[in-house]
């Protein structure tokens, strides 16, 4: 039972931090992406948070941390309710809660959302500071932290076994003491997926707040609206993009089921990539990152890439050289991650949670000079 506390729409706090693309200062607020979440430093014995979740295919699953410590993770049921965030603590120490959508936006559920309503407690607000740096990731499947949950030998593609929680991502955010903004989706590339679908790329939603989603729910919700830029600065831009790139070279080609029309990615009878197809590739990597810069003009990007191979790994860095020769912009580079092992696999064949740390370390070294340079 909660005794003695007081309810405040999301509208009516005045100190809460939010992460990830949303709509500004709305109530009830969507957490689109995973990794989106509410923070706050509130005091109190307990706190509560209304929330209200639909979905029809995938559900959701959320974390909790209290001071940085992941306290719960859970899968939601649908509808509009309570959950228990902590109780039972000292009442005059001001904690700080997180509470993150782990499931990424599902572009195969249009009935898929979450919404924070209002926080319920018996103490009172505190500010929630900046980090020092704001960083954004982009990317597929790896992004999502498929595979960072769930035994090696689990093959099935459900929300338990996606999570920010042990994605590299948040591993480089803490480590850099950065907040971080996510873009991913299982399966998409940079001009495909890996099944050559051409119609599902990251460019083609990037500008959108959530083009990911889908239906009018989330059309509602604002989702395919042009996302503005210009409320937020990103000191450094982490695209982990080119696997389900590569993955299409090794598909038949892709059947438009309305038109007709067809798209592939050839392979040479040796094997090597059809130049022609490749250079369609790299174009496509070329315009991402124009995309990218007219966006974000002061971020240093930094495209990844290795962690499930490194068959695009020449094209991509080529690319990214033919645009700063075309460009004169220098402020992009390459770093090749580790590739996952028998060792450091998980789930549905993807890297798993040390296969995350791995490529974490990697980025954060990279980056710790960067940014302190």
């Amino acid at each position: 039972m909660i005794n003695k506390t007081t309810y405040y729409p999301l509208s009516e706090v005045p100190h809460y931090k939010v992460h990830g693309r949303t709509v500004p200062g709305v109530c009830p607020l969507p957490l689109f992406f995973n990794g989106s979440a509410v923070e706050i430093n509130v005091s109190g014995s307990e706190l509560w948070i209304d929330i209200e979740v639909g979905y029809h295919i995938h559900e959701i699953w959320i974390t909790c941390e209290v001071n940085n410590e992941l306290m719960s993770r859970q899968m939601l049921m649908p509808g509009r309710y309570t959950l228990c965030l902590f109780r039972g603590m000292s009442p005059d120490a001001v904690k700080n809660v997180r509470f993150t959508r782990e499931l990424q936006a599902m572009t195969e559920d249009e009935d898929c959302f979450l919404l924070i309503h209002g926080l319920q407690t018996d103490g009172s607000f505190h500010p929630v500071p900046r980090k020092k740096y704001t960083l954004e990731f982009v990317g597929d499947s790896i992004t999502s932290g498929e595979g960072t949950y769930g035994a090696r030998e689990d093959t099935d593609w459900i929300p338990m076994y996606m999570g920010y929680s042990r994605n590299y991502a948040k591993m480089v955010s803490e480590a850099l003491n950065a907040d971080a903004y996510l873009i991913s989706q299982g399966g998409w590339g940079v001009l495909s997926s890996w099944d050559a679908n051409p119609h599902c790329n990251i460019p083609s939603r990037y500008e959108m707040l959530c083009g990911l989603c889908r239906g009018p729910v989330n059309e509602k919700l604002g989702a395919f609206e042009p996302y503005d830029f210009t409320g937020r600065k990103i000191d450094a831009l982490i695209v982990n993009l080119g696997t389900n790139d590569a993955s299409a070279f090794a598909q038949p080609a892709w059947s438009d089921p309305v038109t007709g029309g067809t798209f592939e990615q050839r392979l040479n009878e040796d094997g090597t990539f059809q130049e022609d197809d490749l250079n369609r590739f790299k174009e496509a990597v070329i315009n991402f990152l124009k995309m990218l810069r007219h966006n974000n003009p002061q971020a240093h990007i930094v495209w990844c890439y290795g962690m499930l191979g490194y068959d695009l790994s020449l094209a991509i860095n080529d690319a990214i050289n033919q645009y700063t020769a075309q460009t004169k912009d220098h402020n992009v580079i390459f770093l090749q991650l580790p590739d996952t092992t028998t060792e450091t696999v998980g789930s549905h064949a993807h890297p798993g949670e040390k296969s995350h740390r791995r490529a974490a370390q990697v980025i954060i070294e990279y980056l710790q000079k960067y940014l302190t340079f």
